[in-house]
This record gives structure tokens, C-alpha cells and sequence, in this order.
């Protein structure tokens, strides 16, 4: 299994996509605030509104995918080579595979998976155009069917679950409310894990801002459900992981970079994010 486009895969990626470019998309709305080219005017106009009520999106949104960065490059550093992102999104700068092979060049499988049909089908492009595909892989699956996902991936020629893996999921929790249990989603996958695994996650935190929480009831309306969650819920979804030093944190302050240090209050990214390590 590969991320290389079958004319079997791009037909169901075609009907799913036409379904689904009535409203606005997460993953779309992400890319456009983050200056990709991968959405339609329905996202833009929403992403839009969303940086008059909240100018500071933009900045929240890159601090996050900096710390993905950083967060890849430290589970390479320490000696993992698999990596499977839960939640990809859109093709953009400092995707994991470019990130993974900065650190370990040439050594590192990554999985893409994503239940965004637009977002599965530009990661089936990027990876078939500019990636390895005997190292990088596109899976379109959800999260909340947890099972089949990690079928899927465990299925892949050039992934062994049995050694260790950093598992990402990044800035896709809060799009998954309570009554739909995104607790059993991880507790299944946390168990699927081998010793020496690593967990990242991130998630808006539940911040006392009123143009935050403006921009969260607009999801809510017209894209996905959204919902901020606190440190201490945050941190259960980690489970026993223990968490690598500074542990859950704002994302800027998550082992920075002299180059990218955050100039203000840190909690002003929302994002809290963490690393955690199974043993």
C-alpha cells in the first residue's frame, strides 16, 4: 500500500469531494490561514470573518504547526523512524515527512491519514509527485473508527507495529465533542502502541477570551463542532503516557527555537500540546 493515486481511489475521492465543497472545511480553512492555495471561496470567506473577529488565528495556527515541526524532528532525535499523522489536513510547509527527514534523512516511513476527502486527495498528490512512496503513505480513514484505522496502517508494507512509532494528533480533538468519545479513540490506539512509542497531541485550550470564543460558536454553525477543553482534560487523553519535559504546555513555549520565540503571552496561541512516551 502506497500514497500513489489508483483510478479506484481517485473515483472515490471524487464523489466525496463533491460532497463535501458546500461548507466550509476545517482542513481547508486551516490551509488558507496558513497561506496554502488547497480551498474554495466558501473557506476563505469563512477564515475570513473568523481573523476580523480573532486576528490573532493566524499566528495561534502557525505556532501550532511549529511545534509539529519540533515535535517530529524530537521523536526522531531519539531514534523512532515511524510516523503516522491522524488529521493531516492540506499539504503545506513543514509537513512530518519534510520535518522527519531533516533529522534522519532517508530513514523515516510516515502515514498520512485524514477523513477530509480534498485533504486525502491533495496528500495522494504531494506524496505521488514529491515523496518517497516506498517510505510515505496516504490512508483516508477517521479517527473515531479507530479499529479500521489502525487496520489499515498495520496493513501497510514498510510500517512493523510492533516497533516503536510517534503518533500525531495534532489540532484534531477539539473538532470531536464529548458524546462522541474521542477518549476511546486514543485509550485503543495508546494500547496499539509498542514500548518506546511517543503520543503528540494538541488541542485548543478552554481560554477566557471573548473573540476565542466567538470564533468557536461560528464552528460550531457553520463548519464543525468545536470544543476547548481544560489542561486536565487535555492530559487525559495521554492516559498513563508519561510526558517529556516541559510537559503540556502552550505550543510556543514546547521546547522553542531561538528563531521562533513567541513574543507576548504564550497563552494567547490557545493551543496546549505535549509529548508523551510509552514504556
Amino acid at each position: 500500500m502506497t500514497g500513489r493515486i489508483t483510478p479506484e481511489s481517485m473515483a472515490v475521492s471524487l464523489s466525496k469531494i463533491e460532497a463535501s465543497i458546500g461548507k466550509p472545511s476545517v482542513a481547508r480553512i486551516y490551509d488558507y490561514i496558513l497561506g496554502g492555495t488547497h480551498n474554495y471561496a466558501v473557506d476563505r470567506e469563512f477564515a475570513k470573518q473568523q481573523l476580523d473577529v480573532w486576528p490573532g488565528i493566524r499566528n495561534a495556527m502557525r505556532a501550532n504547526r511549529r511545534f509539529l515541526g519540533r515535535a517530529t524532528q524530537y521523536a526522531a532525535a531519539q531514534g523512532i523512524r515511524q510516523f503516522v499523522d491522524i488529521g493531516s489536513g492540506l499539504p503545506s510547509e513543514g509537513q512530518v515527512h519534510e520535518m522527519a527527514d531533516l533529522a534522519a534523512p532517508d530513514e523515516c516511513a510516515v502515514v498520512y491519514i485524514d477523513n477530509e476527502p480534498i485533504a486525502h486527495a491533495h496528500a495522494q498528490i504531494l506524496l505521488g509527485e514529491t515523496a518517497d512512496p516506498d517510505r510515505h503513505f496516504a490512508l483516508y480513514a477517521d479517527l473515531l473508527d479507530y479499529a479500521d484505522l489502525w487496520k489499515q496502517v498495520a496493513s501497510i508494507d514498510g510500517i512493523d507495529v510492533r516497533k516503536p512509532i510517534c503518533l500525531f494528533v495534532v489540532a484534531l480533538l477539539h473538532f470531536i465533542p464529548d458524546d462522541r468519545d474521542p477518549q476511546a479513540a486514543l485509550e485503543f490506539l495508546r494500547s496499539k502502541l509498542a514500548p518506546g512509542s511517543m503520543l503528540v497531541i494538541s488541542h485548543g485550550g478552554d481560554v477566557s477570551d471573548e473573540a476565542v470564543a466567538e470564533v468557536v460558536r461560528n464552528y460550531n454553525k457553520q463548519s464543525t463542532a468545536t470544543v476547548l477543553r481544560s489542561p486536565e482534560r487535555i492530559r487525559e487523553f495521554f492516559g498513563d503516557f508519561d510526558l517529556v519535559d516541559p510537559g503540556l504546555s502552550w505550543v510556543p513555549t514546547w521546547r522553542p527555537d531561538e528563531a521562533e520565540r513567541w513574543r507576548g503571552n504564550p497563552a494567547e496561541s490557545v493551543y496546549l500540546g505535549a509529548v508523551g512516551v510509552k514504556h
